[in-house]
């Protein structure tokens, strides 16, 4: 059994432990919280595209206010901003509400900005959401609550697969909403905002935390168009798909 609580992911405590040799930076406005590791420091830079990006959805909010509150997908709105369209686009794709997508779309739009500004390798966490793009394979630790497994595996990503998403949704951990039980449902994809909204969606659908709901679940993930991979822990039932390299971390 893990010797951490449920809460210490509330004060992401797993930031503290990374050996992969870039330079961290923190960026918090409002209910963003990014945790970001680089080639140099950029909590600058990275503060203004996060200005840029929540801006873009609050005001899409002011003017559709059913996109912060709808649990399904919206119609995709080509005048919306670049922002928002990934966030439609991917709820579509998931079957689910687009502010789903919310966690994944501010991460990689910082991570974007961060790259087109010159950045090599970047990786923006956001609250368990990933944007990952490195040049050396990675590995990142798959944390999931009260499971014996959590903080035992991990994901290993080669660099032809970044840059990319990788996005956890838990039923047991931290604050956002979920329909399911599972300890985690990691999806990778080629999106952040993709892999953020079908997280959601694989986590709704583990309903007990037994074999065969986890096993539903993983069906469930080949379905959704654009995913590379995913990964579903509840207790200690175990199932993975795709693009997935499994190691003990």
């Amino acid at each position: 059994m893990s010797n951490k609580s449920p809460l210490s992911y509330q004060e992401r405590d797993y930031r503290r432990v990374h050996n992969s040799g870039l330079l961290a930076s923190e960026v918090k406005l409002a209910e963003t919280d990014l945790h970001i590791l680089a080639t140099e420091l950029v909590a600058d830079q990275a503060l203004l595209a996060v200005v840029k990006v929540r801006t873009e959805i609050e005001d899409y909010i002011r003017h559709q206010p059913l996109f912060l509150t709808s649990l399904v997908p919206l119609p995709f709105d080509s005048n919306a901003p670049a922002s928002v369209q990934a966030m439609l686009a991917a709820a579509l794709t998931a079957g689910v509400g687009p502010m789903a997508a919310v966690a994944g779309v501010v991460a990689e739009e910082v991570g974007r900005t961060l790259l087109a500004q010159g950045i090599a390798e970047v990786i923006v966490e956001n609250g368990g959401d990933l944007f990952i793009a490195r040049q050396q394979p990675s590995l990142i630790a798959l944390y999931a609550g009260e499971s014996r497994l959590s903080g035992k595996l991990g994901i290993r990503l080669r660099p032809e697969q970044m840059p990319c998403g990788l996005c956890c949704s838990s039923g047991t951990v931290g604050h956002s909403l979920s329909f399911g039980v599972a300890d985690a449902a990691a999806v990778l994809a080629p999106t952040a905002a993709l892999a953020d909204a079908a997280a959601t969606r694989i986590g709704n659908a583990v309903q007990r935390r037994d074999s065969r709901s986890v096993s539903r679940a993983v069906e469930l993930a080949k379905s959704i168009a654009g995913i590379t991979g995913a990964v579903v822990i509840a207790g200690d039932h175990l199932g993975a798909w795709g693009e997935i390299e499994l190691v003990r971390v």
